[in-house]
């Protein structure tokens, strides 16, 4: 349920709106102020919620009803596309971001070669794992802490802004220490209780769509995260499992214009983990932008046949910067006004 308030709306009508509201057992979501009207998300079971009743307090226009099980991070509670900020990046907004680095941080070397690579190509945010979760656990687990710590290294160095996963709830704490963003895996998607302390930090969160999930068990774990106070959320379309076996996964293209019908928040679209081959990574990640997705990211590394992870997917220097010559290229001439940053 959402509460439009009326322009100009005093806070003390705003406050005995409040108190009402949350003696009915809801709670206030979230405030949205537009530059036309205040408009309130209401978080909670709101069937016998009396409507009349606080459509009848000073300074309400309207309440309306929000029949999707997600409510803050819907389309009907905010018109305009939230704009993900931080230092030295933007998702949303008209931009298209590219996120790139390895999938993991091997070494010193590895990770600040590619580092100096990607910010000579006017990349503003690095990936690499430091905490890896595999499929099987003989793989490279990555490096950690050691690994948090190459990474700042190669923030203070380039100015690249890190991104990175976090796959646990203890871990957070650790993690937001050093990175600008915080992933959370397809595999975490519905860890529940790692997506609310993810929501409870003052990082943005990158949350990948789980291999089998479906676009509103996807918008439901973004919603967790929005709940607890973080509406800095960033969903990423990462491929989802099929009966295909040519590629890793099945890229579902048409999740980035159907997300962002739903939502406000911006998509990121990984055409690395939708593949699982680096030919296909480039042409994909043309269609990304051509689908109206806000960003990229993209597993780089230079010698992918000795990555320790995902090296099959991981794009050589060369491929990465023909793609982003052919992305400038596509970029300019379906979006004149905006900026691949």
């Amino acid at each position: 349920m959402i509460v439009i308030l009326k322009p100009g709306v005093s806070l003390k009508a705003m406050g005995e709106l409040v108190k009402f509201i949350e003696s009915q057992g809801l709670k206030v979501g979230r405030i949205v102020r537009g530059e036309e009207r205040t408009v309130i998300g209401l978080i909670g079971e709101d069937r016998h919620v009396p409507i009349d009743r606080i459509r009848a307090f000073e300074g309400v226009e309207d309440v309306v009803p929000v029949l999707k099980p997600f409510k803050l991070v819907n389309r009907e509670l905010q018109k305009e596309d939230t704009v993900v900020r931080g230092e030295g990046f933007r998702f949303g907004g008209g931009s298209f971001t590219v996120i790139a680095g390895p999938c993991a941080v091997e070494s010193a070397d590895q990770i600040m070669e590619i580092a100096r690579f990607l910010r000579d190509q006017g990349v503003d945010v690095l990936r690499g794992g430091a905490f890896k979760p595999r499929t099987s656990p003989y793989s490279f687990q990555g490096m950690e802490t050691e690994g948090l710590e190459l990474l700042a290294r190669a923030r203070e160095e380039t100015g690249l802004a890190i991104i990175t996963e976090v796959v646990s709830a203890e871990d957070v704490p650790v993690v937001a220490e050093v990175a600008d963003i915080l992933q959370v895996g397809a595999r975490n998607m519905q860890n529940f209780r790692l997506l609310q302390h993810v929501g409870r930090t003052d990082r943005p969160v990158f949350l990948k769509r789980g291999q089998s999930a479906t676009l509103e068990e996807f918008l439901l774990a973004a919603e967790y995260v929005v709940a607890e106070g973080n509406p800095n959320v960033i969903l990423c379309e990462r491929g989802i499992r099929t009966f295909e076996r040519y590629t890793r996964n099945t890229l579902d293209i048409a999740a980035v214009p159907l997300l962002k019908q739903l939502s406000h928040l911006p998509v990121v679209v990984d055409p690395c983990h939708a593949t699982g081959r680096r030919d296909l990574v480039p042409p994909l990640a043309v269609a990304a932008l051509a689908a109206g997705a806000d960003g990229l990211m993209v597993e780089v590394h230079p010698d992918p046949e000795n990555a320790l992870s995902d090296g099959p997917q991981s794009l050589t220097f060369e491929m990465f910067a023909r793609m982003n010559e052919d992305l400038e290229r596509v970029r300019s001439a379906l979006r004149p006004h905006a900026a691949v940053v």
